[in-house]
């Protein structure tokens, strides 16, 4: 890398451990981006109408933006400028959010297809007769039937299939569809519109096949790409943020390496990156993968380690658990709330008679956490006990051998529950999880205390888990997980899921 391109670097804002305060992509941003006047625009319009509608592109009015738009879809293909859909593009971005979404909502209802059209096709195709037989005849048929089908796929076709299209093929226009479908999806969570869900619909299937995987590029990542490319890294790593120069260097250095996937359409920003360690053996912390120095030598190197994953096929991963203290926590709320009940109650009916209570703790696990923690008062059980240690600022407890050796036990019993059997719809809560299965993983191992950054206690209370590919079950692993949601775990998994109640949801 060049002295110019390490000052941008040296500029560039390096992700804090919070990974919500820190925007991870242009399509996660509510606010508005800023952008320079459009000096030709400006000199094409009249002084007033100028000062009047758009005195800056974030000043520009609503009705000039919708205007541009129009033009975009409804000007005959030749006619169609790049400053057309630059306009647009450009107004697009100044308007506010409400705005932005008043604008989508006026391009799902008002630029929908023309279902009158339609109806009047499918009549004229009604109302053709079958071919009879007899040569002449049948090919006269079929030649009505032809045309009447192209016209129907014609009139099918929503009105703003025009506008995406030609801003695919514009400078920009493939990235600017994809901030338009960000502002889509937040919409539908907040009001389920029918032309708006169609309108997402569509965009999602154009998107899909202009990002096809056969359009994508794969272009390893080192230390002398541009610094423009690397500042991207730095901004859009999610899983385990990059927190200096030294650890960016070091994660594109020697037993390293970083891939990612660039489209020509949308140069120099990749749509999906991995991170891959060369290991002697599966780690099982995150601290050995990012801060043991020096790595092997990589001749020596007999696994690849997946540590940060967007979309990838692969050998084994360490990955979080981003789920697991959300639903832990839930679920000691409740069960120590419907705990307190029944002691509180006087009737020994109604305290056998809850069909909802379930003690998250074996006897030996709830004793050596009452014993462990005596400085806590008020706590009546250990399932409070563990709520409050685990609710506590700043994570204490992970300072505490005492405290770590009483947690560890429950805490990996049902992180290895939560992984194999707690779903949603027949598949793994987990959205890491769900993704790792249905690519054909199995679940190898739960791993304690892996990442002890602020992060990884606060999802996943520092534990990790290693999901492992192997080529000769993966599609077998796949099928039995679409089909009947079966997860495949190692014996050590299984041992934890044992533990417990044993339920017939235990994986083989």
């Amino acid at each position: 890398m060049n002295k110019k391109g390490l000052a941008i670097l040296m500029r560039a804002k390096m992700r804090p451990g919070d990974a919500t305060k820190f925007p991870l992509s242009p399509l996660a941003r509510n606010g508005i981006e800023e952008t320079q006047p459009d000096a030709a625009l400006l000199q094409r319009r009249p002084a007033e109408e100028t000062n009047r509608t758009i005195p800056t592109n974030k000043e520009r009015d609503f009705d000039c933006v919708r205007e541009s738009m129009h033009s975009a879809i409804s000007l005959n293909k030749t006619e169609v400028l790049d400053s057309v859909l630059d306009d647009f593009s450009q107004g697009y971005f100044s308007l506010s959010l409400e705005d932005r979404h008043k604008l989508l909502l006026l391009l799902a209802k008002d630029y929908d297809l023309n279902r009158l059209q339609v109806r009047d096709l499918i009549k004229q195709y009604l109302g053709l007769e079958l071919p009879s037989g007899h040569e002449g005849d049948e090919e006269r048929a079929l030649s009505a039937f032809h045309r009447i089908e192209r016209n129907l796929r014609q009139a099918l076709k929503p009105t703003y299939d025009v506008l995406f299209e030609r801003l695919n093929t514009h400078t920009g226009g493939l990235k600017f569809l994809t901030v338009l479908r960000a502002d889509i999806l937040s919409m539908l969570e907040d009001g389920n519109i029918a032309s708006l869900r169609a309108l997402d619909s569509y965009l999602k299937e154009k998107l899909g096949t202009w990002l096809s995987p056969a359009a994508l590029e794969l272009h390893q990542i080192t230390w002398d790409d541009p610094a423009s490319l690397l500042e991207k890294i730095v901004a859009y790593e999610a899983v385990h943020p990059i927190s200096n120069l030294l650890d960016l260097k070091r994660r594109l250095g020697v037993g390293r390496r970083c891939f990612g996937y660039l489209h020509p359409a949308i140069p120099g920003e990749p749509l999906v990156f991995i991170e891959v360690a060369l290991q002697k053996n599966v780690a099982q912390t995150i601290q050995e993968v990012l801060w043991d120095d020096p790595p092997i030598p990589e001749s020596e190197a007999t696994c690849a380690l997946f540590y940060s994953i967007s979309s990838t096929q692969t050998f084994a991963t360490l990955s979080p658990i981003p789920g697991y203290m959300q639903w832990l926590l839930s679920k000691l709320a409740s069960q120590s709330a419907l705990a307190e009940q029944e002691l509180m109650s006087q009737s020994p009916d109604v305290r056998s008679s809850s069909t909802f209570q379930e003690n998250l703790l074996q006897p030996e696990e709830e004793r050596l956490l009452m014993s462990s923690s005596m400085e806590i008062c008020g706590a009546k059980n250990g399932m409070e006990v563990m709520l409050n240690l685990l609710t506590s600022t700043n994570f204490e407890w992970k300072n505490s051998p005492q405290l770590l050796s009483a947690l560890k036990p429950p805490l990996m019993r049902l992180c290895a529950r939560y992984l194999v059997q707690e779903k949603k719809r027949g598949k793994a809560l987990d959205s890491v999880a769900n993704f790792h299965l249905q690519n054909g993983a199995m679940i190898e191992r739960v791993n304690w205390m892996a990442d002890r950054s602020e992060k990884g206690l606060r999802q996943s209370a520092g534990i990790m888990v290693n999901y492992v590919y192997r080529v000769e079950n993966i599609e077998e692993y796949a099928q039995s997980y679409f089909s009947s949601g079966h997860i495949h775990t190692s014996p050590d998994v299984r041992c934890y899921i044992m533990q417990g109640e044993g339920d017939e949801q235990t994986t083989d």
